[in-house]
């Protein structure tokens, strides 16, 4: 058993001497994209468990040990912390656990408090807690963020949000049910097998696999049929985590929609950019803004081509980040950045310019952030385009899950009828040929 260290304040620190043998559990959000991070983990030597488990225990774990003010993440997630130290599957004196810390005015810089807190209280104060966070605000001798991690972290965000995207388009459509997913499952794995190898982590290379994975995504036989298309935005956590809203794309699938959910690399250049305009308002050091700088360039040159991939396979690409930030302009200040800030609202108004105007923003229950920037802009945002139909949906361990699928219902009532009201076109059959300028998709429309 290693040996415990504390830092001066009195915080577990996780050492050299803890790598070798522990186990960290990691918080599950987003699946495609958190998968590759893990294995990023892996390939570093650390060996990274990804929790996946559900039930109404973890909510339960998470009131009793975290107050119930406290924002519904954070009590799921320590929640599922806490769980899985008591399922008896893990070495007490061999585990720690990640969490990140992003450093801004939202709560979520405070999760990791209330995790040692809650650790404490439940007899698991020998658990070391590592802080995956950019800003240095803590540092373990045990784990660095070295910057060939940081680029396959940052490509594992690319790639796993091109193909969420690409899965959220074809899936709905597709002959084959399970051909996407399985799509998903394969280039999962080989992406993740190349970056053990160097490779799929420079530019040149990223861009090839981007056009390696939209091609094969287009070549799935689909029945192009009319389907209700559904924005999701919200609270970060609970717009991705099923565990946090209740697996919403499964149950809008089910009720036959098309779903898209804007990617993680959106929010990464969002809070990239906020430190850029902190800088500018507030001042800071040169260095500091150029380092900066050369991250948000960096991000901006993955989206460009995340964006021309998709675009040249005849898919609905994700927003530009810089488009997006202009739809807000006079609607709502930049200021307004705790939490997801402007960027909820600026996504709403980017999902329904492109199509996707039927929209639930999901947000925990006492979300300041979000009922200012997300309920609070609805009157606004429908203002500016009528075409706009929102839900807020609060996510909360007493809202019966139910109440929150029926209020659902009701909005996509409104889409189906807005969707049968359209004009209807001829049915015609049709087989795409590759091409840049159309989709390649093996298609029959309106089948």
């Amino acid at each position: 058993m290693a040996k415990l260290i504390y830092d001066k304040g009195g915080r577990l620190i996780f050492t050299k001497e803890m790598k070798k043998d522990y186990t960290i559990l990691l918080p599950m959000m987003a699946p495609i994209q958190f998968k590759m991070i893990q294995n990023v983990f892996l390939h570093y030597g650390y060996n990274a468990v990804l929790l996946d488990t559900s039930g109404p225990e973890i909510a339960q774990a998470g009131l009793k040990y975290v107050h119930n003010d406290t924002c519904y993440p954070a009590l799921l997630v320590i929640g599922q912390f806490i769980d899985a130290l008591q399922s008896g599957k893990y070495d007490l004196n061999r585990t720690a656990l990640m969490i990140t810390q992003t450093g801004g005015g939202c709560r979520a810089s405070n999760y990791i408090h209330l995790l040692r807190k809650a650790l404490v209280k439940a007899g698991f104060e020998k658990i070391p807690v590592i802080s995956l966070n950019l800003s240095g605000l803590e540092k373990n001798s045990g784990f660095s963020l070295t910057l060939p991690m940081l680029r396959r972290i940052i490509a594992s965000l690319v790639y796993g949000d091109t193909l969420m995207l690409l899965h959220n388009q074809v899936k709905p459509y597709e002959v084959n049910q399970g051909e996407s997913q399985k799509l998903v499952e394969y280039y999962t794995e080989k992406l993740s097998n190349g970056f053990n190898k160097g490779m799929g982590i420079k530019a040149k290379q990223i861009s090839q696999n981007l056009d390696e994975i939209a091609k094969a995504f287009s070549e799935i036989i689909v029945v192009k049929t009319p389907k209700v298309k559904v924005g999701v935005v919200g609270e970060i956590y609970v717009k991705y985590a099923r565990l946090g809203n209740n697996d919403l794309e499964s149950f809008l699938a089910n009720e036959g929609c098309e779903v898209c959910v804007p990617g993680i690399m959106g929010f990464s250049l969002f809070k990239v950019d906020n430190r850029l305009e902190d800088i500018k308002l507030y001042g800071g050091s040169k260095i500091k803004y150029r380092i900066v700088k050369i991250l948000m360039d960096y991000l901006t040159k993955m989206e460009t081509m995340m964006i021309a991939s998709t675009a040249k396979y005849g898919f609905t690409p994700p927003g530009e980040y810089a488009h997006t930030k202009t739809l807000v302009k006079d609607v709502i200040g930049y200021g307004s950045k705790m939490g997801e800030g402007w960027l909820l609202t600026a996504e709403m108004l980017e999902l329904t310019e492109t199509g996707y105007e039927n929209i639930v923003c999901t947000q925990p229950f006492g979300c300041l952030p979000n009922h200012i920037c997300g309920k609070g802009m609805i009157r606004k945002i429908k203002s500016i385009d009528e075409r706009a139909n929102i839900v807020a949906i609060d996510y909360d361990p007493g809202a019966p899950r139910v109440n929150q699928e029926n209020r659902i219902k009701l909005m996509l009532a409104v889409a189906k009828e807005r969707l049968t009201s359209q004009p209807k076109t001829e049915k015609t059959h049709k087989k795409l040929e590759h091409s840049s300028e159309k989709r390649t998709n093996k298609e029959v429309v309106g089948a």
